[in-house]
C-alpha cells in the first residue's frame, strides 16, 4: 500500500499547488501547554483561503488533470469543505465546478459554494446519495470526479501539511488530526512517519458516527446512519470500495481517540477565548481531545490540526450562551 503514496508525489504536490495554497502558520499554545503540561503547537489550515484544509489535496488534483479534462469540469460530493475547495479552485483555473451535498450540510456552506461559482446539487440525506448522483453526472456529462480523501493526489496534497510541520517543528512528538474519511490522517501521517516512525499520530473524531473508528475496529469499511454533530465536516462515509485511505489510516495511526459533543463545543469556545479563532467542531474536537489531557503531559512536543473555520455564526452564538 505504501509504495502507492510516496515522499517524491507529496513534495510534487507542493510544488504543484504552490500558487493557489498557502503555507500556513503553526502558532505556540500558551494556553493549551499550560493546561496539558505539553509544549502543544497549532497549525492553521484555517488560515487557508477557503478556511480549511481540503484546498490542498482538491487543488492537486484538479492541476493533476489534463487540459482537456480540466476544460470538460468538474464535480465532487461534499460535507462542505472540500467542496468550497473544489469550487475554489475551479474559479481560479476558470473552469466548470459541480458540487453534490446532503440536505445535512449547513446552510452558510451552502452559499459559500453558490457565492464561488459551483454548480450546487442538493440530493438525499446523506453523502452516500450525493456520491452516486455525482458519479452520474461523470458517465452523462463527461466531468471528473474529484474524491473527497480516497484518491492519492488529494491525499499527497494533504501530506503537504506533514512537510511543513517537520519544516516548522521538527521535534514533534505527537500529531492530533481530525479524522473522517482519513486524506488528512493518510497524507501527514504517511510523511511525518516516513521520516520518523516514532512520531506519534493521533486521530479525533465525534462519538456517534465515526465511520472511520468503526470500521477500523470490525476490520473493513461499514455504513453508518449519520448524526447530527458540531463536528459536521467529519461526517460521510468511507465507500465500501475504499481504496487507499482506510489501509493508510490503518498502517499510519497509531491512536483512535472518540469525543463527545461537549468536549468539541468546549475545544470550540477555548480556540475563541485564548487565540480569538473561530473554528469548525472538527478542529474543537482535536482541542477537546487535548483539552482531556489536563496535566498529564511530561513536556512531549504537540501539534494539533486546526482543519478549518467553516462554522456558521449562528452556531458560534448558540455555544457561547451556554457558557
Amino acid at each position: 500500500m505504501s509504495e502507492l503514496i510516496s515522499l517524491r508525489r507529496i513534495w510534487k504536490a507542493k510544488q504543484r499547488v504552490a500558487g493557489l495554497v498557502l503555507q500556513t502558520p503553526l502558532i505556540y499554545s500558551d494556553a493549551l501547554s499550560k493546561h496539558t503540561g505539553n509544549q502543544v503547537y497549532l497549525k492553521l489550515e484555517n488560515h487557508q483561503p477557503t478556511g480549511a484544509f481540503k484546498l490542498r489535496g482538491a487543488a492537486n488534483k484538479i492541476l493533476s488533470l489534463s487540459k482537456d479534462d480540466q476544460k470538460k469540469g468538474v464535480a465532487t460530493f461534499s460535507t462542505g469543505n472540500h467542496g468550497i475547495a473544489v469550487a475554489y479552485v475551479a474559479k481560479q483555473l476558470g473552469i466548470r465546478s459541480i458540487v453534490c451535498i446532503s440536505s445535512r450540510v449547513p446552510k452558510g456552506k451552502v452559499n459559500r459554494l453558490k457565492d464561488l461559482g459551483a454548480e450546487v446539487a442538493v440530493v438525499g440525506e446523506n453523502q452516500d446519495d450525493a456520491e452516486d448522483y455525482c458519479y452520474r453526472l461523470e458517465k452523462e456529462q463527461g466531468v471528473s470526479v474529484i474524491k473527497p480523501f480516497d484518491d492519492l493526489e488529494v491525499i499527497a496534497g494533504q501530506g503537504t501539511i506533514g512537510i511543513e510541520v517537520l519544516e516548522q517543528c521538527p521535534d514533534i512528538d505527537e500529531i492530533v488530526i481530525p479524522l473522517s474519511g482519513g486524506g488528512l490522517l493518510s497524507g501527514i501521517g504517511y510523511t511525518l512517519k516516513s521520516n520518523d516512525s516514532s512520531i506519534q499520530v493521533t486521530g479525533v473524531s465525534m462519538e456517534k458516527s465515526a465511520v472511520m473508528h468503526e470500521s477500523l475496529k470490525q476490520g473493513y469499511p461499514i455504513k453508518i446512519a449519520e448524526t447530527p454533530t458540531l463536528a459536521d465536516s467529519l461526517l460521510g462515509g468511507i465507500g465500501p470500495d475504499n481504496q487507499y485511505t482506510f489501509q493508510l489510516t490503518k498502517q499510519y495511526m497509531d491512536n483512535s481517540v472518540l469525543i463527545s459533543e461537549k468536549a468539541i463545543a468546549e475545544g470550540v469556545l477555548f480556540l475563541l477565548e485564548h487565540h480569538k479563532m473561530a473554528v469548525e467542531g472538527a478542529a474543537g474536537a482535536v482541542i477537546g481531545k487535548l483539552l482531556s489531557e489536563k496535566q498529564k503531559g511530561d513536556g512531549r512536543v504537540i501539534v494539533g490540526v486546526v482543519s478549518g473555520n467553516n462554522i456558521d455564526h449562528e452556531t458560534v452564538s448558540e455555544l457561547l450562551k451556554t457558557r
